[in-house]
């Protein structure tokens, strides 16, 4: 049986040497819209993610840079709405946002409605490190990343016909005087990335490509700190769903000041904010969590939800489907 080292550091109960990466792929996943190749490849880019995350932390890197490590694997695989595999706007555009946050220091980076970033998390992380500010957004956060050395690339590398082919039916419906449907699945399709190191540090990072056939520049709740993304000294938080419910909601903060404020255990705040209150105002989704003390939660109302992590073994743990068993620490 697996022992583990704890300590008390202002007030909170922290897991040492036994460092944590949970990650999420974005939660509304159907399986009628699935085939065996998509699942297969999604899980295989799953556990891909939580191998580059955990090479970070068994290297001694910060819980900042396994997840951004993390995270970068998943915008490069195409299963996912991030990065590579991003929707497209209504005027056949891919918009990407992303944010991240260090829970120790309190410091935060997040980028919105960029067209060139290869990797967005990388730029929410410079954001982070290299200036002042929290949020960067459109031509001006690009221009930052040229000047940092971010890797910028042809906005065609974000083109995917599958992507392509559901702007594509978005299109034909309403030409063809179709009321517009909001599907709430629409909003779906994010990744994110949770992650407690050796010495206790939480960090927390989303990223997504927003929702097919968006307009007017429209931005969800992953680049917005406390509400698709947060980490403190006890709780991060990563969301994946309804974006305008989580913003309302400020629901990854608030998750994490129920366990702070309220001395909430971790899965209880998350399954009360994403099973419950968001569900209540009209939305849906779901989230990670992971706490100081290594607890995990994966709570979501959907189908399914990408969902994994691993441990100090460097064994993964996925699972897409609400019937598969998700084993924990």
């Amino acid at each position: 049986m697996a022992t583990r080292r704890y300590a008390v550091r202002d007030g909170v109960l922290v897991a040492l040497d036994a460092p944590l990466l949970v990650v999420h792929g974005g939660a509304g996943v159907e399986r009628a819209d699935l085939s065996a190749e998509d699942e297969a490849a999604a899980r295989k880019a799953l556990e891909a993610a939580l191998r580059a995350g955990h090479a970070a932390l068994r290297a001694g890197q910060p819980s900042t840079e396994a997840v951004a490590a993390a995270i970068a694997v998943l915008e490069d695989a195409p299963q996912f709405n991030a990065g590579r595999g991003a929707v497209f706007t209504h005027d056949g555009r891919n918009e990407l946002d992303a944010s991240i946050m260090d829970g120790a220091s309190g410091r935060a980076g997040a980028i919105a409605g960029v067209h060139r970033v290869k990797n967005p998390i990388r730029l929410a992380r410079t954001v982070m490190e290299r200036s002042k500010h929290v949020m960067m957004v459109g031509a001006g956060a690009e221009a930052f990343a040229a000047g940092q050395g971010v890797e910028l690339v042809d906005p065609a590398y974000f083109r995917t016909e599958k992507r392509w082919q559901q702007l594509q039916q978005r299109l034909k419906e309403e030409a063809s005087g179709q009321a517009r449907v909001e599907r709430p699945h629409d909003y779906f399709g994010t990744v994110g990335a949770l992650a407690l190191d050796g010495q206790g540090r939480l960090a927390a990072g989303t990223s997504t490509g927003g929702m097919t056939d968006k307009r007017y520049g429209r931005v969800g709740d992953s680049p917005i700190i406390g509400a698709g993304t947060w980490a403190d000294t006890r709780c991060a938080v990563s969301g994946t769903g309804w974006g305008e419910f989580y913003i309302r909601a400020a629901a990854a903060h608030e998750i994490c000041a129920r366990v702070r404020l309220a001395g909430a255990p971790l899965a209880r705040a998350a399954e009360a904010v994403i099973n419950r209150d968001i569900p209540k105002a009209g939305g849906d989704g779901g989230a990670i969590a992971l706490g100081a003390d290594g607890s995990l939660a994966f709570p979501f109302n959907t189908e399914g939800m990408y969902r994994g992590w691993i441990g100090v073994d460097g064994v993964p743990h996925v699972a897409v489907f609400r019937d598969e068993a998700l084993p924990l620490p």
